[in-house]
């Protein structure tokens, strides 16, 4: 569909042009990409990614990363809950957990028991990097083709470490934040970590290099998400992370909602950088695709208004 045609169908509705704001350029975007000005979008499902990190700087223990997953997949995390509410198919994915066994409710895709140091080397090989963008691919592939909306999350302690490796690769942004909530000594050292890793790793693939397990099986989805034409909703910063390091992004942009600016320092200077807006801005940091989650209703209701919403025309009412 043309872009003129569809802010024309838009504009005809039965409101004043422009007036629901930021939903519009959203309603623009399901038209293009779906094809339509009837959308019928499906069950919107969140894929949340999981997996331990060798070398990121948390406040928290490696073994957190076991026990939210657990807990996700329970249904006791903020993840867990927000789905319930929005009536979202939450799917737990394994990407390389440090645990002898995924407990109940938790789909095993693990590559390895987390990555490796990436001060020592390259976090994981060519291979299992390659591994585990087609595990994301293929858990993408698997879903119904009639549900178009996908949310993307992730639970990794240390795994903002390795966003910023990613992301500061990527774009240039100095990209070191809290994450957890590190500060002083802990924060300098994050620094560091990171400095260090990006002179170590220079001219080497970000991803493979100083990324995570679950940020790679993410980059997998989505370029399998965006061929096959549906809605990615990208959570914060860890989940941008995945979508810089994803390939075609020319066309995983139109077909991207970003979800929300986090509270971590750097995301707000990456979407600026990449020219998009996000829905939200709500100063939330914890990761696990709870802004996406937030966000998904936002879409679900944009492309309520493409299919059901009156023209001025259909309504007998006269147009300005």
């Amino acid at each position: 569909m043309k872009p003129a045609d569809i802010a024309a169908a838009i504009d005809a509705q039965t409101k004043p042009p422009g007036s629901l704001g930021a939903l519009e350029p959203l309603m623009a975007q399901i038209a293009a990409t779906q094809g339509t000005l009837r959308p019928e979008l499906g069950q919107p499902h969140m894929l949340l990614f999981g997996a331990d990190h060798g070398g990121g700087v948390s406040a928290y223990p490696r073994a957190v990363t076991a026990a939210m997953m657990a807990n996700i997949a329970s249904g006791g995390a903020a993840i867990s809950v927000l789905c319930r509410a929005q009536g979202i198919a939450l799917h737990v994915v394994d990407a390389g957990v440090d645990w002898d066994l995924p407990p109940p409710g938790v789909i095993a895709r693990g590559v390895a028991r987390g990555t490796r140091d990436m001060l020592a080397g390259p976090a994981m090989t060519a291979a299992q990097c390659r591994r585990a963008k087609q595990a994301g691919a293929a858990l993408v592939a698997a879903l119904p083709r009639a549900d178009r909306v996908l949310g993307f999350g992730e639970m990794g302690i240390g795994n903002t470490t390795a966003a910023a490796c990613i992301t500061q690769a990527i774009t240039g942004i100095d990209a070191v934040g809290r994450g957890t909530g590190v500060a002083g000594a802990a924060l300098a050292r994050k620094r560091r970590v990171v400095r260090d890793a990006l002179a170590l790793h220079a001219g080497a693939d970000p991803l493979a290099s100083m990324g995570g397990f679950e940020i790679a099986m993410m980059a997998g989805a989505m370029e399998q998400a965006a061929r096959e034409g549906r809605i990615i909703i990208v959570d914060g910063f860890v989940a941008t992370a995945a979508w810089l390091a994803a390939r075609d992004r020319a066309r995983l942009l139109r077909h991207s909602v970003f979800a929300h600016v986090s509270a971590e320092r750097a995301h707000r200077a990456v979407l600026k950088q990449l020219g998009v807006r996000a829905l939200l801005d709500l100063e939330m940091r914890l990761g696990e695709g709870s802004g996406a989650a937030l966000a998904i209703p936002l879409v679900m209701s944009a492309a309520a208004l493409l299919r059901e919403m009156a023209t001025f025309d259909s309504a007998g009412i006269p147009d300005a």
